[in-house]
């Protein structure tokens, strides 16, 4: 499924847990609660797969909606 949206947010067992957002480059993370963002990705694959990581070793992988 092609989404062609600029933001997903990420929803986690716990609510919202951070979003991804389409840039010129790639995607940039935000990550909620932390003080910097997560970076730029070269895919939408590649950004989910950050914020999972982001998440922790025993994290479920969070939801990804687009908005």
């Amino acid at each position: 499924m092609t989404d062609n949206t600029g933001t997903w947010v990420a929803i986690g067992p716990a609510g919202a847990v951070g979003s991804i957002h389409r840039q010129a480059d790639g995607f940039q993370v935000e990550l909620y609660g932390r003080g910097r963002a997560g970076g730029v990705y070269p895919s939408l694959d590649s950004a989910k797969g950050a914020v999972h990581a982001a998440l922790g070793p025993l994290a479920a992988r969070p939801e990804f909606r687009a908005h």
